[in-house]
């Protein structure tokens, strides 16, 4: 039986979505004073629009 798939099908496919994976790293302060981190992985169409998203705890 013949492969349907081919590798280069797959990649085709997924080359349709424009947006960039972007790390976000936010340092808070808490209650107690000590500094923590929060990450988050973002979709963006510009690297340029992470200003002006809000992130929140």
């Amino acid at each position: 039986m013949a492969k349907q798939q081919t590798f280069g099908d797959k990649t085709k496919k997924k080359a349709g979505d424009s947006k960039i994976s972007v790390k976000v790293i936010k340092a808070f302060r808490s209650e107690k004073g000590t500094i923590k981190y929060m990450e988050r992985f973002v979709k963006v169409d510009d690297v340029g629009q992470i200003d002006k998203m809000d992130f929140t705890r």
